[in-house]
């Protein structure tokens, strides 16, 4: 089976360039050790979400989507490259994020990740640790089709 029947979009800068680092290297006296740099993919500040999500996008546009919904922890980098990526594609990102943590913090609660998510334009609805996520999903989905 070859991945080219799948249907793709292409928007990462690929491929991503690999780094030597020759300190640890020389540290742990080992074999040189290098780091994958998926941080320059180029989508939303990079990660190696962004490999699957081409793939993702390019199945929900073939099929004529016109809403993409995800989920994930609250500071979530997946949920951080859909936002992207819709926005990109000037589609509609609603996003499910689960309070993992418990954390109160207002900067861990607004800012990093979840300050992006908004600034793509994502629809945010922040559910508590322990919610059904694939309930809450379907029930999410539902509304929307109304």
């Amino acid at each position: 089976m070859h991945i080219s029947r799948f249907p793709r979009l292409h928007f990462a800068h690929l491929p991503t360039p690999l780094e030597p680092l020759k300190n640890l290297s020389k540290l742990l006296g080992g074999p040189q050790l290098f780091i994958k740099r998926d941080d320059c993919t180029g989508l939303a500040t990079g990660g190696n979400k962004t490999r699957k999500l081409e793939f993702l996008l390019g199945e929900a546009l073939q099929k004529n989507a016109d809403t993409i919904i995800t989920q994930g922890a609250t500071q979530s980098n997946h949920v951080r490259q859909t936002a992207a990526i819709c926005s990109k594609l000037d589609i509609r990102c609603e996003i499910l994020l689960e309070h993992r943590t418990g954390s109160k913090d207002p900067d861990y609660l607004e800012n990093g990740n979840v300050l992006l998510d908004r600034l793509f334009g994502a629809n945010i609805l922040s559910v508590p640790a322990g919610t059904d996520m694939v309930a809450a999903m379907e029930q999410m989905a539902a509304e929307i089709i109304k």
